[in-house]
């Protein structure tokens, strides 16, 4: 089966079923990754073995998926484990939820129920953020999955089939599970954040221009890709969010609070202050971001009029 055909086939399956509600397999992924986590990733060891410790524990959790994935999909009746893999990996319906589910209680005034529901997405600590910040907060969360859970899955697809998006979300997924710069995970946590910048260096580029056509606002989003993405901590992330708060007219980024203390990260955008109708905007540029994937693949794949 085409690619356009199966892409708007998974697409259609994540708008209408979401990520299935119990059962999903990147749970189970994540369980085992812990699991495997706390078996190598020993106190005693040096930071060097800490770092192989990390490799071996990428290479065993993603390989053999991976070559199974392959397998599944050389039969007959490839398409559909291909098709069903391609649903399984993508997460704007989820993306849309969570983002909204802080919207919604936001433009109420809801400021108690807005930051519960922020609690859910990130990682920082809800208590301490007023609306702007939880604005500012959702709105990152749901550019930067845009590219995590969308846009580079589909790239990864196009690229390398079922077996691409497979890798690239297990790496996504263990690189948020151990990504973090912590005596724990700073070096344990190594190849799975070196190897998810790999991946995802392509793809967070194609996601700035998606967002600088999804938003029409190309110039102004290749000026802070320029200017504001190379002071931003990863690189990846620093082109994703500068091209999206340019696409939104907004301003994300600044100090942001954790539990372990207060992160200065540097301003992202010169727009207006983030709030309940920028989390909207932001979840509709994504899926604006889809529909022009599709027509890219439609017109990618149609047979052309000047080969015979």
């Amino acid at each position: 089966m085409p690619f356009p055909a199966l892409l708007i086939g998974a697409w259609l399956l994540d708008r209408v079923l979401g990520e299935p509600r119990a059962g999903h397999p990147l749970n189970g992924f994540a369980r085992i990754a812990g699991w495997l986590e706390r078996l190598l990733n020993r106190n005693n060891l040096p930071a060097a073995e800490r770092r192989k410790a990390g490799m071996l524990a990428v290479g065993i959790l993603v390989g053999p998926a991976v070559l199974l994935t392959t397998l599944f999909t050389l039969g007959p009746l490839g398409w559909v484990v291909e098709l069903g893999l391609l649903y399984l990996c993508l997460g704007g319906r989820s993306l849309r939820e969570h983002a909204l589910g802080v919207a919604q209680p936001l433009a109420r005034g809801d400021l108690a129920g807005a930051r519960a529901a922020v609690a859910r997405i990130v990682s920082r600590d809800a208590q301490a953020m007023d609306a702007e910040d939880t604005a500012r907060a959702t709105t990152e969360s749901t550019l930067e999955n845009g590219n995590d859970a969308v846009f580079a899955t589909l790239f990864w697809f196009l690229v390398a089939g079922a077996p691409g998006a497979v890798a690239h979300r297990l790496v996504n997924t263990l690189d948020a599970l151990w990504g973090y710069r912590t005596p724990r995970f700073t070096d344990f946590g190594y190849a799975a954040a070196r190897l998810d910048d790999l991946l995802g260096w392509i793809p967070a580029r194609l996601t700035a221009l998606t967002y600088a056509l999804a938003g029409l606002r190309p110039q102004a989003v290749w000026s802070a890709v320029r200017a504001q993405a190379p002071q931003w901590p990863g690189s990846n992330p620093g082109v994703v969010l500068a091209a999206g708060a340019a696409a939104l007219d907004t301003t994300l980024g600044g100090p942001a609070v954790y539990t372990e203390g207060v992160r200065h990260r540097p301003t992202l955008g010169t727009g207006q202050p983030a709030d309940a109708d920028t989390i909207e905007r932001s979840v509709a540029l994504v899926e604006r971001g889809v529909l022009i994937w599709i027509a890219a693949a439609i017109a990618l794949w149609a047979p052309s009029p000047l080969i015979p």
